[in-house]
């Protein structure tokens, strides 16, 4: 008896790929963080969440990471977003270390 061998199948084809494109609305860009960084996003919301004790010392480190990312990848996007975290940070640590040292 012939042994008949069936073909391998077919390798799965490729995921789809997503292509984001540039809009030129600017206010949609300002909502949604289309072509920014992952580090002037953490910066951003970091930024906002430094109301909180502690949070406003991370959201410095953090802005001050994604201005060393725009110094090399200066087509990167988000600065806006990076000063915000680094603001807020200064401010709030401020606010919170006058509050501790007012405390004693």
């Amino acid at each position: 008896m012939a042994e008949t061998s069936t073909p391998p199948p077919p390798p799965p084809p490729p995921p789809p790929t997503v292509h984001v494109q540039s809009t030129n609305d600017a206010g949609l860009e300002i909502l949604i963080p289309i072509n920014r960084t992952g580090w002037s996003i953490a910066a951003g919301y970091l930024g906002l969440f430094s109301l909180l004790p502690f949070i406003g010392v991370i959201a410095i480190l953090v802005s001050v990471i994604a201005f060393f990312d725009f110094s090399r990848r200066p087509e990167s996007h988000g600065r806006g977003r990076a000063i915000f975290g680094l603001v807020m940070g200064v401010f709030t640590t401020i606010f919170w270390l006058a509050i501790l040292f007012n405390a004693r």
